[in-house]
């Protein structure tokens, strides 16, 4: 089989990759292990992030990191056999959360993540999948004063900074829009203009679908065995001119395996299913941001996300997280039994300056790199697809791709 693009990954990134050369008029062959949006995509948050414009920082509060190293809290877990593996990348991952150097980060990160949304509802359209998406926005909740003034705040930097709407509640409020809150919160931040996914597997199965449908073509395949032929790229008995690699927290396998040593770094995530109160059921996504869980009532049930888990990425699970969330949970909101034999576990893949790496491979001909979106690979998914399409095609980017690149990371 021979095709101009080799894409390999199927998650939300290598599928929007995928469709936006498709819709561009090349001949695209997708390539993973798994059927679409079967593996990270589908176990994340469900939130198109647009109010996401600061990505998450290593703590500089010395209280804070001490209060983790602990490694009690809910929004964070650490496997310390693999801390002496881990220091070397979470150092510079502090280094670059140093304030004048998060600054920037940011700067940088707003050209991309304003699009979300936008790049998102065509997509959305075309696909048919306008029943898995929520316009509503989403909460945070504050169980503290302090905590909730603090917040307030920052979302009024973030609007008048970035245009990004947001509403405050009181706790009054609160219980009165959800009555299955059943804490007395102090009170509630309402993003307003971020959207909400029901279904993050099945939304990207939709992209998947509608990508057959401009021509491309989906096979089962192992990315590693990717081979550089005197014309681009082959694998198996599929070969094309050019290849991106949007293999998300395996995208470090491969690019090794070319001779790359880029700074890639692995969160580990976890989720389980609730059954929804019959009388009560939530109908916001919530984040308990002193709880350091999110509640979102998808289709399969109630979702209980954890934070971040630094461990090696292929180490046995450890869902101490779900655990000490679903405690917090029962005595914050009224829900059921859980739906789901054990907790589902996923790892997303970041970068130490919070940067995706987007953009030509260094030192191969033909050769794309898009991953590294740490949090916001549901978000950033077809802003992705559509910046490496345009550069792939010769068009001008939509916006400028230089801060992504990975000759940030000098001779990686």
């Amino acid at each position: 089989m021979r095709a101009d693009v080799l894409v390999l990954g199927a998650g939300i990134v290598g599928v929007s990759v995928a469709v936006h050369l498709a819709q561009r008029g090349r001949q695209v062959v997708l390539i993973d292990r798994q059927a679409p949006g079967r593996a990270t995509s589908y176990g994340n948050a469900g939130l198109i992030q647009r109010e996401g414009v600061l990505p998450r920082a290593f703590p500089q509060d010395w209280r804070a990191i001490l209060n983790y190293a602990r490694n009690a809290s809910t929004d964070m877990h650490f496997h310390p056999s693999a801390l002496p593996t881990l220091a070397p990348f979470l150092a510079r991952y502090w280094w670059h959360s140093l304030p004048e150097r998060y600054r920037k980060t940011v700067i940088s990160y707003a050209t991309l993540i304003e699009h979300s949304v936008s790049e998102h509802a065509p997509l959305i359209a075309a696909a048919d999948a306008g029943h898995l998406v929520g316009k509503n926005g989403w909460l945070s909740l504050f169980m503290s004063p302090e905590g909730r003034d603090k917040a307030f705040a920052e979302a009024e930097w973030i609007e008048s900074e970035f245009g990004i709407a947001h509403a405050r509640l009181s706790g009054a409020e609160l219980r009165n829009r959800e009555p299955g809150v059943t804490a007395d919160f102090a009170g509630a931040l309402h993003w307003r203009d971020p959207w909400t996914v029901r279904d993050p597997g099945g939304l990207v199965a939709a992209y998947a679908a509608y990508f057959e449908k401009l021509g491309g073509r989906f096979i089962t395949g192992d990315a590693l065995r990717l081979e550089a032929t005197a014309d681009g790229w082959r694998l198996g008995d599929v070969s094309a001119r050019e290849a991106v690699i949007a293999l998300g927290p395996w995208a470090g396998d491969l690019t090794r395996r070319l001779g790359y040593r880029l700074p890639l770094g692995i969160k580990r995530g976890y989720h389980m299913h609730f059954a929804p109160d019959a009388q009560q059921p939530l109908r916001h996504w919530m984040l308990d941001t002193e709880g350091g869980y999110l509640m979102a009532p998808m289709a399969m049930g109630l979702r209980l996300a954890t934070g971040a888990e630094f461990a090696r990425r292929d180490a046995p699970a450890t869902p101490v997280q779900v655990e000490r969330a679903e405690r917090t949970a029962r005595t914050r909101f009224a829900f059921g039994a859980r739906l789901d034999e054990k907790p589902w576990l996923g790892a997303r893949p970041m970068t130490p300056d919070m940067l995706p790496v987007i953009g030509p491979a260094p030192r191969h001909e033909k050769l794309w790199f898009a991953f590294g979106h740490a949090h916001h690979g549901l978000t950033l998914g077809p802003a992705t697809g559509r910046l490496i399409a345009e550069m792939v095609t010769g068009q001008a980017p939509y916006i400028d791709p230089a801060p992504f690149s990975a000759r940030r990371f000098g001779r990686s």
